[in-house]
Formats: C-alpha cells, structure tokens, sequence
C-alpha cells in the first residue's frame, strides 16, 4: 500500500481505491494523482510504479485537456482510455486538480469499469480533490 497524503486521509483514500478494485472483475491497480502528476494514493501497485502511471496519467490527461480546448467545446476531459496490447488505462476527472487512474485485464469490462469510477468520482470528488500548491514566497 502507498501513502503520501496525511496518513487517515491516505487510509480513507485507499480503501476508497480498494473498494473500486474489489467491485471491477479483472482490474489490476487505481492511482488517484494530483493534475500535476504527483500519486496520492494507490492500490496494486508499488511506489515506483505507482509514481510512474502518475505522471503517464497526467501527461494523458493533460493532452486531452489541450485537445477539448482546440476542438472541441473546451468544456473539458471526463476520461481518456487506452487500449494496449494487454491492458486497458482508464484516467478521469476525480475532483479539483485530480485525477483517477485504473489499470485493467484486457478482457476486463470497459462498461462497467468506467461506470464504477464514474461513481466513485460522482460520490466522492471532493473528498479526492487535490488543493493547489502555492508557490514558496522565499523562492526565485
């Protein structure tokens, strides 16, 4: 299990993740990451790696982003999925400055999958939101 948050909100968060996981046949590990790239919490994963889809699931997030804003209503992203050649990537929207992440089989129910992270997101988003870092005043 990994925690960077303060260690009962890090709890919470993860039993959250774990929860989304045990619900979701076939799913392998749920990040929830800052918009900036840094992991939150994770489940499934060790740090390393989940430091690693952290920042893939930003990077993801961030080019659709762009994208909704060059063509299409600039509404903004809901969730970008990738099919790899052996497992599915779901990022969504999780709440102010965050963003959920999901690795699932390939054969995992890509449905049911995102309307279960739909539903945690709806549930729960500000408690999964990330608060803005504010720049140190004594830095150039």
């Amino acid at each position: 299990m990994t925690h960077t948050a303060p260690r009962g909100l890090a709890d919470d968060i993860n039993w959250l993740l774990r929860g989304l996981l045990e619900r979701v046949p076939r799913t392998r590990s749920a990040v929830l990451v800052s918009s900036d790239g840094l992991m939150t919490a994770a489940e499934g994963l060790d740090r390393d790696g989940a430091d690693h889809l952290a920042a893939i699931a930003a990077a993801l997030f961030s080019i659709a982003r762009n994208a909704s804003g060059r063509f299409g209503n600039a509404s903004g992203v809901r969730q970008v999925i990738a099919e790899l050649n052996d497992i599915l990537l779901f990022v969504s929207s999780a709440g102010a400055g965050s963003v959920l992440v999901v690795l699932a089989d390939r054969d995992a129910d890509a449905g049911v999958l995102g309307y279960e992270m739909a539903q945690l997101v709806k549930g729960s988003s500000s408690f999964l939101s990330t608060a803005a870092r504010l720049a140190d005043a004594g830095q150039d």
